[in-house]
């Protein structure tokens, strides 16, 4: 079999990327690992950039969206019982939006089958074979049954652990970490939203953040020791521990319930380098990672969408190379961007195992710089709703 783009991984960036792409007139083949209920069944961040949002556009499957996200005009920060807040549509002229990630992921699947679309479920063994090279295929196996896609260019959509940055050569990559020492506990319950925007809190106890993903779901974290466990923690402790992290404001008119799902995430910035390998393109978990303060996970994989997608029209409607040739250093650009400021608030909100009282006054100083400067909340708006592509 042969296709023009063979896209590895069937999460929200290779979707949006195939449908993108379908739209130029442009054949993809979409393989995925896992079943359509397992990707569905992930639950992920819901915070999207005024790019990303464009894009949803552009790729015709931004009906749902516009119709049941919410609009964010800005954010709220606490430190203590002190809360200011950082108004993006004042400060930039654009919000932000929040539509769940397996909702957005939902609308993307069901416009690939309404368009009859290749996508091949449970694959195994998938390999990339001569990406280097003028004639790249991929290899992979179905039911016992092995198969062969030949192609002229593969995007790797598969994740931090998928085999797209494992083909490129150990000796051409470079991989920058930061690892940090504690993670996100995250409660996700069917009960309205302490507020109608986040609150990011700086508190003696941890940092916690109170989101949502709609007008009746909500979504809680609190800082914790990367050697915590979910089971660790019943419903009631956790709220508990929450109310004692929020302004008291907030505690008293906080809505508790079950939780629906409870997880812990470790928090990490990633990037590795380059993100193109001759017809092999790196996109979004792929080839970099931040930490969920700030929401620029799934933003940064749209950014390299955006790149790789007009570059991938650039060459097959004019023959123009460009575009291909400087994928990884525009999408690379953008990147370490954000993780600047994800690597930046990060810092300003969370308690640090080594932190000593001089690190948690300037910690302090930092916060009422912020609210008390709108130069420099301008910067963190801006950075917060999107960097243009």
């Amino acid at each position: 079999m042969r296709t023009q783009v063979v896209i590895i991984g069937g999460g929200p960036s290779g979707l949006l990327l195939s449908q993108l792409l379908h739209r130029k007139g442009i054949d993809t083949v979409v393989l995925e690992r896992k079943t359509r209920d397992y990707v569905l069944g992930r639950i992920r961040a819901g915070i999207l950039e005024v790019g990303f949002v464009n894009l949803m556009r552009e790729a015709g499957v931004a009906e749902r969206m516009e119709r049941e996200c919410l609009i964010h005009d800005g954010t709220l920060i606490s430190y203590g019982d002190e809360q200011f807040g950082i108004d993006f549509k004042d400060l930039t002229g654009t919000p932000v939006v929040v539509y769940g990630q397996t909702e957005l992921t939902r609308d993307l699947y069901d416009a690939r089958e309404a368009m009859g679309a290749k996508i091949v479920f449970n694959t195994e063994n998938v390999e990339i074979h001569d990406a280097d090279s003028d004639a790249p295929y991929v290899t992979y196996r179905v039911n016992g049954a092995d198969h062969r896609l030949d192609c002229d260019y593969v995007a790797g959509c598969d994740g931090f652990h998928g085999v797209s940055r494992q083909t490129i050569p150990a000796n051409v990559r470079r991989d920058y970490e930061k690892v940090y020492p504690f993670g996100w506990l995250g409660v996700l319950s069917d009960t309205p939203p302490v507020s109608d925007e986040l609150i990011y809190c700086n508190s003696d106890r941890g940092f916690a953040l109170c989101s949502m993903r709609s007008a009746t779901r909500s979504r809680y974290y609190i800082q914790c020791p990367l050697s915590d466990s979910p089971d660790n923690w019943s419903d009631a402790a956790f709220w508990d521990e929450l109310k004692r992290r929020i302004p008291g404001a907030a505690a008293e008119r906080l809505v508790t319930g079950p939780s629906i799902e409870k997880s812990i995430a470790p928090l990490r910035s990633f990037v590795s380098e380059p993100m193109r390998w001759g017809r092999l393109f790196l996109c979004g978990d792929a080839a970099h990672i931040v930490p969920p303060t700030g929401a620029k996970g799934l933003n940064t994989a749209a950014s390299d969408i955006h790149y790789l997608y007009h570059a991938l029209v650039q060459m097959f409607e004019e023959g123009d190379s460009e575009g291909i040739e400087r994928y990884s250093e525009k999408a690379l650009s953008r990147i370490w961007k954000a993780e600047r400021f994800s690597w930046w608030m990060t810092g300003l909100l969370h308690r640090f195992p080594e932190q000593n009282g001089f690190d948690q006054k300037m910690q302090r100083a930092e916060l009422e710089f912020l609210r008390e400067n709108r130069h420099a909340q301008t910067v963190l708006a801006q950075n917060y709703v999107g960097l243009p592509y």
